[in-house]
């Protein structure tokens, strides 16, 4: 049974269209990233990073004791070799799949995270900021929207774990002040990922978490006023 840390953010989407994919057991466990959840020691224990996705795997195929995973893109590569599923096995189209996994962890997320913050969070507008962000994210959608051509999912014919990924991500596209009519494979994909009855099931799970409906000051003092030390005082 695999336990997800979870909130409903891109990085938690991941890996509940994965386990809702694969049918493997699991159940969710809540860290309300808004109340600091990610800083308590136990779940530091298992995701030194305090960022959540971060998963115990209680049945590893080793036999052996409980196994944590933290970092979305290595909790997918994880599951994926666990399940044998969604990643070839043949080395050079697995090559491709991590080359578009690593593609949305390096790239695609921190530059749509940075465009969300900046958009959506800042104190006050910093248009420099805004328009570099927007900009980038406008560049990795037209990465992407190239690698769609003549292509069912990003890697080819099959779905894989770099859609899961990627997917969370675009979603927002209307919050990242982007225009999907500039893209019609992203838009195209979008949709196709959108109707499966996985990825329905998967976002449904987010309703089971409340949020408010705008983000609280004290929220983002959390979020995004962190430092080293603040991190080792939380109880």
């Amino acid at each position: 049974m695999i336990e997800l840390f979870y909130w409903p953010t891109p990085n938690g989407h991941k890996i509940t269209m994965f386990l809702e994919e694969s049918g493997l057991e699991y159940r969710l466990t809540a860290v309300d990233i808004g109340a600091g959840d990610q800083f308590r020691p136990s779940f530091l224990a298992i995701a030194p990073n305090n960022r959540m996705p971060a998963i115990i795997d209680h049945a590893p195929a080793d036999g052996a004791a409980p196994l944590s995973v933290f970092e979305s893109g290595a909790i997918l590569l994880y599951l994926a070799e666990k399940t044998g599923r969604f990643l070839p096995t043949a080395p050079r189209p697995r090559l491709v799949v991590l080359e578009w996994l690593f593609w949305q962890v390096a790239g695609l997320g921190p530059m749509a995270g940075q465009n969300h913050h900046f958009n959506r969070y800042a104190p006050e507008p910093v248009p420099y900021a805004i328009d570099r962000y927007t900009r980038e994210t406008n560049r990795l959608y037209g990465v992407l929207d190239r690698r769609l051509a003549g292509r069912t999912f990003v890697a080819g014919a099959d779905y894989t774990i770099a859609d899961m990924a990627i997917y969370p991500w675009i979603v927002p596209w209307q919050a990242q002040r982007q225009n999907l009519d500039e893209f019609p494979q992203v838009r195209r994909w979008l949709q196709a990922i959108a109707a499966r009855p996985a990825t329905v099931r998967a976002y449904g799970r987010a309703a089971e978490f409340r949020r408010p409906a705008t983000m609280t000051e004290a929220a983002k003092k959390i979020l995004f006023g962190q430092t080293a030390a603040s991190t080792r005082v939380v109880p």
